[in-house]
């Protein structure tokens, strides 16, 4: 059932923004409608969506409650938004869903798998310490049943999928500028995006970022490649190998696409930038970008 991933995915992200809008349970009901139809319109499961959304939010007090007993050294506002947001939605599954249909087990790791993929470099690991000690409490149920998974695949064997992104930047005068996005579950990272099997990187690089940001790009340098593991709804596990580029453009408007997953993008003085919330896979390409742009001075726009 890898649907039910893509909508525990779709669930988190509405608790997300119930949880930084505060929003009414009217409101967060057409938010759900919102995002299913934008990163999950051929999930065939809203039933499911609805229920876990409404079930989370109805226990909400309660399921906090839980959070603080099981990590006391860790207030509910000093937990990361994703992360508080990801435990509330494992919680409500391991304590209040039917076990025949969602397992002890498949509750922790579902909640680890949205950590992993949308929290920071230790969400996955905090995420599983908090719901591991609740498990423990309730007795470990299903710890003997036999897994019925398919046998996990070698890294090797994955099937890689190649991107391509950019550090995006202009001079006006003596300042430098960086092009940014930013995503739904709060964090500014790089525009990037799928490279075709006929493209080079230089050539994908800069169809890429004229489709989601709307600017022109000439790639200066490549920076640096980066790859991790990603959970596809549809076809399991893969390794995403992404070619990052420096890249200059004019001073012009950026131009968010509507696309999954983004709902900003802006320019933003070097100085500024460097005070943004990154991913931490993100930071060892920035911080090369930043040396290449502040090593010497370019007659480049």
């Amino acid at each position: 059932m890898a649907n039910r991933h893509l909508s525990r995915s779709v669930v988190l992200q509405t608790l997300f923004e119930q949880d930084i809008r505060q929003c009414s349970i009217e409101k967060c009901n057409e938010v759900l409608k919102r995002n299913a139809a934008e990163f999950a319109p051929a999930a065939g499961d809203f039933p499911f969506m609805e229920e876990l959304l409404r079930g989370t939010l109805a226990r909400k007090v309660d399921l906090d409650l839980v959070i603080e007993k099981a990590a006391p050294e860790w207030p509910l506002s000093r937990i990361a938004p994703v992360d508080r947001n990801v435990l509330r939605l494992g919680l409500f599954e391991l304590l209040f869903s039917d076990r025949e249909m969602v397992p002890a087990k498949v509750a922790i790791n579902e909640a680890i798998e949205l950590a992993k993929s949308f929290g920071g470099e230790n969400s996955g690991r905090f995420v599983n310490g908090v719901l591991g000690a609740v498990y423990k409490e309730l007795g470990e149920p299903g710890r003997d049943e036999v897994s019925k998974k398919k046998k996990e695949v070698p890294y090797e064997e994955m099937p890689q999928e190649r991107l391509v992104g950019a550090v995006v930047y202009t001079r006006q005068g003596n300042d430098v500028y960086l092009a940014l996005v930013h995503d739904i579950f709060g964090h500014w990272t790089l525009s990037k995006g799928k490279l075709t099997p006929e493209e080079t990187p230089e050539a994908g690089v800069v169809r890429k970022i004229k489709e989601e940001i709307g600017l022109n790009v000439t790639p200066d340098m490549r920076l640096g490649e980066n790859e991790y593991v990603a959970s596809d709804p549809a076809t399991g596990k893969k390794r995403k190998h992404v070619i990052y580029f420096l890249a200059h453009s004019p001073f012009t408007e950026v131009a968010l696409a509507k696309k999954g997953g983004l709902d900003d993008a802006k320019w933003f003085r070097l100085k500024d930038a460097l005070e943004l919330n990154f991913y931490e896979d993100m930071l060892p390409v920035i911080t090369k970008a930043v040396q290449q742009l502040t090593s010497k001075p370019s007659s480049k726009p």
